[in-house]
């Protein structure tokens, strides 16, 4: 069994692989162009914003972990070449080096793994290769950043300076960067092309997310589609060049997204779908291949809301995907059923959630649809603390079915959308959604928490429609 790639969704297939497998029964050889394995990217904001203390700490297992438990792990090694006919794929290290097969080598393969992961989004504007500008995709970069910022932070006397710094993108990763510079007592400014920041949600919601982070000291520029990085004469950036505007900049983080890094799956012959990701069945083998498998950030996924595939890629699901791969790659049986796009994000106490379809995704499916939005509370209204939460619910327009739900607030408001991401899954209308036994203490909840007052309002928005009166 051949596996290109060492984190969440190669590992976690490796290390299935073995449970189910002995050593003489299956020989599994890892391949990893990089330094580290099976680590949470997703931590990486936390950790430059100095919540987590270590690199180490974002590490799951090592690859001395990973050998000791029969994964022959070979790090700095890239696969160039997948032979599908040949059943081989050839590799060369990283570093020029002999590899384990020698230069250029092949190694064979009974049964592959693709779990090459997804590419940063780096558009080729003028400047964007310059020193000071950090894309953060691996431990590596995360690392770049903490040098590159406290080196700049120290001044000659012990002191600490105040830097500009630049986010390009208010997406996840550039929100959480925001998160992370503003917490090291930075000047950010956030440019991001689109109408709001958080295009992973409609953009009345993102308004709110941009309210909130303006009122934590964030400037956050809309409309602004960055055209160049201006250097100084030592070659580093010195200020980021949209249609209205310079912006000066001690530091730039890249924050744009990422796309399926599948060049060699399609050299290969490999199916891909719309968004470029992988295709595979419901058992993650890729479409055509019987022992070739592919997971994580380089396939699509199938969404169960709008009955098609996309590209959404998430640790949770790369985790899930190598579960699934692994039990099927080592003789057992398993499904991955797809997924309802739910995902939270915060920065700093303003939590944001969403799972399901965006208006414009509901759109795109051809479906009909309401939507209503509400402004509760996380807690009883009477009990200390209580604040603001604004929930927005999308229904089908004559069934009720629960679409999508978005929410924007503070404390409890994150997680309170995999209420509604369990809806989804089951299916449910908004109608069942007011009948959910939910817990309820004042400390806790309204009476009437706040999705389900989403709920019955959106209950009474799809009786009104199609002439039913209202709840």
């Amino acid at each position: 069994m051949v596996i290109i790639g060492g984190d969440a969704a190669g590992m976690s297939a490796a290390s299935q692989a073995r449970r189910l497998r002995n050593e003489d029964e299956l020989e599994i050889v890892a391949f990893e162009r990089g330094t580290f394995t099976s680590y949470s990217a997703c931590g990486i904001p936390y950790w430059v914003g100095g919540e987590v203390d270590s690199r180490d700490e974002l590490i799951a297992r090592t690859p001395e972990e990973h050998r000791k438990r029969g994964i022959d792990l070979r790090l700095h090694t890239e696969v160039t070449e997948i032979d599908v006919d040949g059943r081989r794929v050839r590799t060369r290290t990283v570093d020029g080096a002999e590899g384990p097969s020698g230069p250029d080598g092949w190694t064979h393969f009974d049964k592959l793994v693709v779990a090459t992961g997804a590419r940063p989004v780096r558009p080729p504007f003028p400047g964007v290769d310059a020193d000071g500008v950090h894309g953060v995709q691996s431990l590596t970069d995360g690392q770049s950043v903490l040098d590159d910022l406290a080196a700049l932070e120290r001044t000659d006397d012990g002191g600490r300076r105040t830097l500009r710094t630049v986010v390009v993108g208010a997406g996840y990763i550039g929100v959480e960067m925001s998160e992370a510079l503003i917490r090291r007592g930075h000047r950010v400014t956030v440019l991001e092309q689109a109408e709001q920041p958080m295009s992973m949600l409609d953009p009345d919601m993102g308004a709110l997310v941009r309210e909130g982070m303006s009122g934590l000291g964030i400037e956050v520029v809309t409309g602004a589609a960055v055209r160049e990085i201006l250097t100084g004469a030592d070659g580093r950036a010195r200020a980021v060049v949209t249609d209205d505007g310079e912006y000066a900049a001690d530091v730039v983080v890249l924050g744009i997204g990422v796309r399926p890094e599948t060049s060699l799956a399609r050299a290969a012959g490999l199916p891909v779908g719309e968004s470029g990701g992988l295709l595979t069945d419901l058992g993650m083998r890729v479409l055509g291949q019987r022992d070739i498998w592919a997971g994580g950030d380089c396939v699509e996924v199938f969404d169960r809301v709008a009955r098609r595939t996309r590209h959404l890629p998430l640790g949770t699901h790369a985790n899930k995907h190598g579960q699934v791969i692994g039990t099927n790659a080592g003789g057992g049986y398993a499904t991955f059923p797809g997924v309802v796009g739910t995902a939270v994000s915060k920065v700093c106490d303003l939590e944001i959630g969403r799972t399901g379809l965006l208006e414009r995704q509901a759109a795109e499916a051809g479906l009909r649809y309401v939507t209503v939005t509400v402004e509760s509370t996380s807690r009883a209204g009477y009990y200390p603390g209580a604040q603001a939460m604004h929930v927005k619910m999308l229904a089908e327009e004559r069934t009720g079915r629960l679409l999508g739900t978005q929410i924007v607030g503070r404390e409890g408001a994150g997680k309170r959308v995999d209420i509604a991401a369990v809806a989804l899954t089951a299916g449910m209308t908004v109608e069942e959604m007011t009948g959910l036994d939910l817990g309820y203490a004042p400390p806790f909840s309204p009476v009437w928490d706040p999705v389900l007052v989403a709920a019955r309002k959106a209950v009474s928005k799809v009786r009104a429609r199609s002439g039913g009166g209202s709840a």
